[in-house]
């Protein structure tokens, strides 16, 4: 029980959020030195554990309430942080530089404990869990993750089909763009499809994008009546931040990888070696164990306190942090990552999109 204390980490990333926009100053900038230098910097040091747990031991941490509880306290800590940063903005008398440093920590944890904990609720069956998925995701303005994500890109991953799979020799920039506007899109088209099975009106009732779509307009109002059009503004400006920075997590997570079309036509199974992993012990906690993401798409329902390491599971060269970093450097990703990616899958690499 002691090591499980260890996911109490996670919890930093809100906890300087908290100093960012109580304390403003230089501690407005809290979140983004944590995330995206002191994390890099200690993940430089430690190459992280391969260890898997037992049998035994996976069977008790998955039905420890003690890791549910870790990811559901995310929720009202994000709508605190929500409610404190909006405030601060209201009341005025800051500089642009902590405007700023608040804004880019906000988005850091709108990413973290936002999309990402939504991300992990967004698979499990219990309704209440699934609901606090869709309000935090509502809170980013990325609501049709949860169905593009679930019934899109595990299904498609690593294929040209999938928006949220980077091609080899495409840069981070035109990825933000092609899967920022594919996933919104197929997550429409997958809805549609559900509805023409059921025998029911896509423009109905039982539409889910309407309903997140309406969803986002809602708390738009909300914070409109409390906080003003800036308010308004300010709310677009981190849930930008925030889904943008799960794209950058995307482009990572599948770069270059791709499956091979069979005679049938069909892709090969997904296998382990269709996703980047990274063993780095403090981005895996940071991130709630996201960086094992061979093993969520081998099977999605598994909790992210018992996620494993496969031998054949493609390492990126950094962990999660330094390569979302590395990332905004198109020469220095493909650089380093191109020849990693023909390394994994010889003449089978995807070809180069230019």
């Amino acid at each position: 029980m002691l090591r499980d204390l260890k996911y109490l980490f996670a919890y930093v990333a809100p906890l300087a959020t908290f100093a960012a926009v109580l304390w403003q100053g230089y501690w407005s900038f809290a979140t983004v030195i944590v995330a995206f230098v002191m994390i890099p910097l200690v993940e430089q040091f430690s190459a992280g554990t391969t260890r898997n747990l037992t049998p035994e031991e996976e069977e008790a941490k998955a039905a420890s309430p003690f890791f549910d509880l870790l990811i559901y306290l995310n929720l009202p800590i994000l709508l605190a942080l929500l409610w404190l940063y909006f405030s601060a903005i209201e009341n005025g008398g800051l500089h642009g530089w902590e405007i700023s440093g608040m804004t880019l920590s906000m988005s850091v944890v709108m990413a973290s404990i936002g999309i990402n904990v939504a991300h992990e609720l967004g698979h499990r069956s219990k309704k209440y869990e699934q609901l606090m998925a869709k309000i935090l995701l509502t809170t980013t303005l990325y609501t049709h993750f949860n169905i593009e994500h679930n019934r899109g890109h595990h299904l498609w991953v690593s294929t040209p089909e999938d928006p949220s799979s980077a091609r080899l020799g495409e840069s981070l920039y035109r990825f933000w763009i092609r899967s920022t506007i594919g996933t919104y899109v197929n997550a429409w088209k997958l809805e549609n499809e559900r509805l023409r099975r059921a025998g029911k009106p896509v423009f109905s009732p039982a539409n889910e994008m309407i309903w997140m779509d309406l969803g986002k307009i809602f708390y738009l109002g909300l914070v409109w009546y409390f906080f003003g059009w800036v308010g308004v503004g300010f709310a677009v400006l981190i849930a930008v931040g925030g889904f943008l920075q799960l794209e950058t997590v995307n482009y990572i997570e599948h770069y270059g990888l791709s499956r091979k079309r069979l005679p049938s036509g069909f892709y090969e199974k997904v296998t382990p070696r269709h996703s980047w992993n990274s063993n780095h012990e403090m981005g895996r906690i940071f991130l709630y164990e996201l960086t094992r993401h061979s093993d969520h798409h081998f099977k999605a329902t598994r909790k992210y306190q018992v996620l494993r390491h496969f031998d054949e599971s493609p390492q990126l060269p950094h962990g999660y942090p330094a390569s979302m970093l590395m990332s905004l450097v198109p020469p220095l990703w493909f650089s380093v990552m191109d020849k990693k990616v023909r390394e994994v899958q010889g003449g089978e690499a995807a070809t180069v999109t230019g």
